[in-house]
């Protein structure tokens, strides 16, 4: 296993996110998914070796997947056709890159809920709504919603993302891409969920993000449905009513919500059984889902 990349450094511009190091190359983007781990919107200090590889393959597997669906931003992920400027770097860049297409990034986290889980799951005991869309009585922690929904959040830089409703999304960004935005993150939820299923895997929620090209066109950017966007559980062990095994990250959200820890900066380290079984939950979820082993 090559050592784990907690920041990379290119000679070019550059915006670091919790997990990915985004260089500006002029007319494209070169999106490097590195090792760090967030939860509850902070990095920890410690890196999960391998991960940034991990996320790059599952989201090429679903690209190539939803590639007749919806138009994405990839362009190559093999650093062999990167312009010969960035051969040099190939060490830092080596399965966990991609090259992509520029786009304004549309300002809202797009989030499909399945099952009634995370912060899903506190609102509806609450208010028995999920970002203030009712739901019957009686739902069970855990519980696969009677359809999926369309709960888009606010994106921050820093600190918390923010639930909020599809009206607000609308809002944000206009009646009409918040629509196409809603049929985009269902369908591609849908698709995604019924094949998992087949495979022993509930995607029980995930992320998505778009972005619009110059003559308005929305098109799927960032990483797709991977252990740091979705919830993955095992669907052998599925039981509603409790928390379930999962091959995603909330294995580092358990364990640090059995700390004292204030959810803010800085984060405490990660020990190293949580950092291997992280390894280990990321690694299976690819297994699983792809039918392949992926060397790190």
């Amino acid at each position: 296993m090559s050592d784990p990349i907690l920041q990379t450094s290119l000679p070019y511009p550059v915006r670091r996110g919790k997990v990915r190091d985004v260089y500006d190359l002029g007319d494209k983007l070169l999106i490097v998914s590195t090792d760090r781990i967030s939860a509850f919107d902070v990095v920890m200090p410690n890196p999960i070796p391998g991960k940034g590889k991990v996320l790059t393959a599952l989201s090429l597997f679903w690209f190539e997947m939803f590639g007749s669906k919806i138009e994405h931003h990839l362009i190559a992920s093999d650093v062999a056709e990167f312009p010969a400027e960035l051969q040099q770097y190939r060490d830092q860049l080596e399965g966990r890159s991609m090259l992509v297409k520029k786009a304004k990034v549309v300002p809202i986290e797009c989030i499909a809920r399945g099952y009634l889980a995370g912060s899903g799951w506190k609102e509806y005991q609450k208010s028995r709504t999920v970002c203030g869309i009712p739901l019957p009585e009686g739902l069970r922690q855990c519980d696969k919603l009677p359809q999926p929904l369309f709960t888009p959040s606010t994106k921050a830089e820093e600190g918390h993302d923010e639930n909020i409703s599809p009206e607000q999304a609308g809002k944000i960004v206009g009646s009409e891409i918040a629509k196409q935005l809603k049929e985009y993150t269902l369908m591609l939820y849908s698709t995604a969920a019924d094949y998992a299923r087949e495979r022993g895997v509930i995607i029980a929620d995930t992320k998505f993000e778009f972005g619009q090209m110059p003559d308005g066109r929305l098109i799927l950017v960032d990483e797709v449905l991977t252990p740091d966007s979705s919830r993955f559980w095992p669907a052998d062990e599925y039981q509603p009513g409790r928390d379930q095994a999962s091959f995603d990250k909330q294995f580092v959200r358990n364990y640090l919500e059995s700390l004292s820890w204030n959810k803010t900066p800085p984060a405490p380290e990660l020990p190293r059984e949580v950092v291997e079984g992280t390894q280990q939950r990321y690694l299976e979820a690819y297994r699983k889902l792809t039918g392949k082993d992926l060397a790190l």
